[in-house]
């Protein structure tokens, strides 16, 4: 039986991402790799390809609409505060512990553009307008989502099942961390509960 591809067969198309033209830095430049960098995400621990720690996530009882993103040492590199009483679901990223305006490094929310796809909007700290600086696109499944540079094609980031994150080189993986690992968990647990309301509403048991 013959094998192989039969002459002038068309080989399937593979998308593309443009690749990053300057590195993005949002938390630090310490973050920033040269290389591709993989991490696994597992009980609030965030690891590499070798199983070494490198983030944690904790959250603290007495406050849970708060979430606090650590190093390897358990030195706090940002904290993540639910805003109450808004709209669409929001949360701000501050530097270390602080709460003051001028510690924030950036705010996610779900755009208003999508309903039926968690579609997070994302404005760095002194971006006062209404274009977001990155995106977060949810994929084929609610456990795969894109990372995009603004509102192009340009690709920083991928979430494969749920757990495993891939970030292109120059881009800083903590704030990759912080965006998704945190504040897309938090969403996901907004869209639960709110799940549950409508059900109350409804009388579905």
């Amino acid at each position: 039986m013959a094998t192989g591809q039969a002459p002038g067969n068309p080989i399937p198309a593979m998308r593309t991402y443009p690749p990053v033209e300057h590195p993005v830095v949002v938390i630090g430049a310490q973050y920033l790799a040269q290389y591709p960098v993989e991490l696994a995400v597992n009980d609030f621990k965030v690891s590499d390809i070798n199983g070494t720690l490198v983030f944690q996530v904790q959250i603290k009882l007495s406050s849970i609409n708060r979430r606090f993103l650590k190093d390897a040492a358990g030195n706090t590199l940002v904290n993540l505060r639910k805003k109450i009483m808004t709209m669409h679901q929001r949360w701000e990223a501050f530097r270390g512990e602080s709460k003051e305006e001028n510690d924030l490094i950036f705010t996610a929310k779900k755009s208003k553009q999508s309903q039926s796809k968690t579609e997070v909007d994302v404005f760095l700290g002194n971006n006062k307008g209404e274009v977001p600086d990155f995106k977060v696109k949810e994929g084929y499944s609610k456990s795969s989502r894109s990372v995009l540079l603004r509102d192009s094609n340009t690709m920083i980031a991928q979430v494969h099942g749920g757990h495993t994150l891939a970030i292109m080189p120059n881009v800083d993986y903590a704030f990759i961390v912080a965006l998704v690992v945190v504040i897309l968990e938090g969403i996901k647990a907004d869209d639960h509960r709110e799940g549950a309301a409508l059900k109350d509403i409804n009388g579905v048991k």
